[in-house]
Order: structure tokens, then sequence, then C-alpha cells
């Protein structure tokens, strides 16, 4: 159906779907699910998205190598403007609605290879679980820059939809294209490594496609500190009444790590990436080094800070910290590891990894484009996790000390469950470590408030309460 890829200086690549308007926005696939007519529904919320869906616009994914994929627009209409970002690709066969939510894909035009894409729609935005988090998604808002699918389900069917994805692209301005052959872009990708790119969307139906910006002209997101842009900017706490109390550094944190320290007992304290534990009057159980978009390299701070907690606990009984994602990349630039940018990445939700200290493989959710180098040795730290497809690191562990990290996401959402008692062997050792400081340190007694109140004739005496 579709034509295979070709270099813009020769025959640019398109497909026969898009020869003309009307064939394009053929392309679109209807999809019904047929449902039993006595089958209870819970009452349906309110659309909060456009009463129609998104006008269909001829559209193309510019890559900065050269090559153009076009079809129609069934997202944002970008109106004779265009979007860049850096061109990822995910194997994930669900879960589009938790990926596209997720800030480790900020800065990032996400190329789904699951052909269809949009058959079960969006749920609510609005919904919150027990702990006030978002029900449904990982962040508050869309993340992606843009996404690329092969086939749009323009019509979706589930109990829990309140819109479709294009409207809900749509509405939080996000540019999103069907009708290409997702398979030859994966190809490039592949062979080339992640490269950058932009998404055009014509004026009208009629109108041309943009033409591509030159190549050393599209802005690299990977040049700024997308952490600090993803991170919360104030402290918040999730489930105050926990009996363990957690530090969680933002880095662009998945509301589902939230979720699986406060469903297991524990009070979260989520505070931005910068934020240095070690000056604070509250005393943490733990530490916890989430996820985030982007390049460590600009992770200096975050790094300082967990060098101070390390050199704190010397002489002392140390504090428990885990790290996931760009958590493991910190807590690996800590220890004395390096760092480096992946040909392509991992992205999807069946890559095998090896527990280097069971040799049990699991099978984990990922999405990140930089790992740990580990192939020189850090006195008093072993590799932990190692990726069983290309052999890349998954986690670094402390040898005695309980600092430890993964490079993927044991919280899924979505993907797989296989690791999430990694968060109850942090908890374990959070609650240990709390109960023998209890033992060992001598209680704070705090000092009597005073307060100054007006005395005879003008002068001041003091009061404790």
């Amino acid at each position: 159906m579709f034509a295979p890829a070709t270099r813009r200086a020769s025959t640019t690549l398109t497909t026969t779907a898009t020869a003309t308007t009307a064939t394009a926005f053929a392309t679109i696939r209807t999809l019904a699910t047929l449902t039993s007519t006595d089958q209870k529904k819970p009452p349906q919320p309110t659309v909060p998205g456009p009463a129609a869906e998104p006008p269909t616009l001829p559209a193309a994914l510019h890559l900065s190598t050269g090559y153009t994929f076009k079809g129609v627009s069934f997202g944002a209409p970008l109106k004779n403007k265009k979007i860049s970002g850096e061109v990822v690709f995910t194997t994930s066969l669900v879960g589009y609605t938790e990926s596209m939510t997720d800030p480790s894909y900020s800065g990032q035009i996400l190329v789904f290879t699951q052909p269809l894409i949009g058959n079960y729609g969006v749920p609510s935005d609005s919904a919150r679980d027990a702990f006030g988090l978002s029900k449904y998604f990982e962040s508050n808002r869309v993340q992606v820059r843009g996404i690329v699918v092969n086939d749009y389900a323009a019509k979706h069917s589930h109990w829990a939809a309140v819109e479709s994805l294009g409207q809900w692209c749509a509405r939080y301005g996000v540019p999103a294209i069907s009708g290409v052959d997702t398979r030859a872009i994966v190809s490039l990708l592949r062979q080339r490594g992640s490269t950058l790119g932009e998404i055009a969307v014509a004026a009208s139906p009629s109108s041309p496609i943009p033409e591509p910006t030159p190549a050393l002209e599209i802005d690299n997101p990977n040049a700024r500190n997308l952490c600090a842009l993803a991170s919360t900017k104030e402290s918040y706490v999730v489930n105050p009444s926990g009996d363990v109390h957690i530090a969680l550094i933002d880095c662009g944190v998945k509301q589902n790590i939230i979720k699986c320290l406060a469903n297991r007992g524990a009070k979260v304290t989520v505070l931005p990436w910068d934020h240095d534990v070690t000056k604070d009057s509250t005393k943490y159980d733990g530490v916890i080094l989430s996820n985030g978009p982007g390049d460590p390299s600009h992770m200096g701070k975050t790094v300082a800070n967990v060098k101070a907690i390390m050199y704190k606990d010397q002489g002392r009984i140390p504090t428990p910290i885990f790290g996931i994602c760009m958590g493991n990349q910190v807590l690996g630039l800590a220890a004395g590891y390096k760092t480096y940018k992946m040909p392509f990445g991992n992205r999807g939700h069946n890559q095998p990894c090896i527990d280097l200290t069971t040799g049990k493989c699991v099978i984990t959710s990922q999405n990140h484009g930089y790992a740990i180098d580990d192939s020189v040795d850090v006195p008093g730290w072993m590799p932990y996790f190692r990726n069983a497809n290309d052999g890349s690191n998954e986690g670094v562990r402390h040898q005695l000390l309980p600092y430890s990290s993964v490079q993927f996401h044991p919280e899924a959402c979505g993907g797989p469950e296989d690791t999430d008692y990694l968060f109850d062997n942090f908890l374990n050792e959070a609650r240990a470590f709390k109960r023998e400081r209890k033992r060992v340190e001598p209680p704070v007694v705090e000092k009597p408030k005073v307060r100054y109140v007006p005395g005879v004739a003008g002068v001041r005496s003091s009061v404790e309460f």
C-alpha cells in the first residue's frame, strides 16, 4: 500500500495514499467495535475535547537526514507551521496514552511501530485516584512533541473513553500524522540512529506542505536541560500518613512511581530535580531518583547532591537510595561511571533483562536513549542488570551499601510488572533504616520556641510555649 523510502534529492518519499487529498483522507480507518446491547457501562463523563474531530490536512515528517514521509494530519492543525524534536520509536503494542504523557518523552517525536493506534480512545484527564494523582495518565499533559502512526482508528470504542486520540492531541496542540510507512522510518532510525526531525502540516486541504528546515537549523532538545523543565517547581506530599518517609527527586517523574510507593504505605515528598536533601531538617528514610528526559550530562547539580548524601552517610547508617531510568544514570555518574548516547535507545514493553545477582530474566518496560558505560570497573560498585538483547547496562548497585538503580521502569504503566518487587525491596531497606536509626541515634529534642510579648511601659518579656 505504501511506497518504499527514497531520498529527497531524487524522489520525495511519499505514499500512494497521498497522491490526492481525497485518497489520502480515505487511508484513515474507521474501526467499529461490537458490544452487547445488554452490557452495562459506567456513566460516561462529559467529553472535555472539541465537539468534532480536528481537520484532516496534508502533512509530512521531515528527517534531518534528508527523508520525507507524507501522510495526513489527525491531530493539532498546525496550519502551515512546523514542530521539531528528536524522532524516536516505541515497540509497545498498547498504552499510547501512558507513553504520550510520560515526561521522559519530552522533546521527542514518537513513532509507533504498532500499526493501529487510537482504537480505544482517550480517558478523562480529570479523573483522580485515592492519592489525588491522575488515574489514567503519567503526568498532567501530553509530553511528546508529536506522533507518527501507520493507521489511525478514527472510530474508538472503550467504556472509559471520553474523546478520540485526535481530539486529545488537538486539545494539547500536538500534531499527529497517519498513513505513512512506519516500518521504513524505524528501519532508517535503526540504521542511522535517532535523528532530529519535524512535523509539517498544510494550512488547508489544497495547500502545499511546508518545506523542510535545513538540518543544521533544526532545534536539538537534548541541548537543553529537559529534566529541569519537566520537574516540579515546588515540593508536595503524597500519602502524608505513610509509615516511612521517602524523598523523591523529580527529574520528570511518572505518576505510577509515586503510586507504587504510596500504595505500599510510604509517605512521599516530591522535590525539585536540584534539591539537596542533606540540607533539610526533615529526616527521610530513603531517596528515590526518578526517571526523566534528555541528556544526563545536564544533571550536574543532582549528581553532586547524590554524592553529598553518600558522603554524609560515611560513618553513619547509610540512607537507602534507589534510581529509575534517568535516576540510574545519575546514581551511576555519582558513583564514578560514565554515560553515553545509544544509537536509537530502548523504548517499548518487551525488553528482556538479566538480574546479575540471581541470573533471572525479567521482561521490562523501557524508555531511554542514554545508558551507563560499565566497561570500566568502579571500586565498591557492580552492574545490577544487563539487557539480554544488546548487552547494555540496565542498573548498578553498591556491593555493601543500600544504593542501587535500574535503567528500566519497574512501575511499568504501561508494560509488564515483572520487576515491581524492586519497590518492596527498597521500602524494606527504608523501614529497616528507620528502625536502626531510631535505635542508634539519640532522639531530637526541640528547643522551646520563644515569643516576645509587650511588657509594662514598653518593655518586652519572653515566654516559652
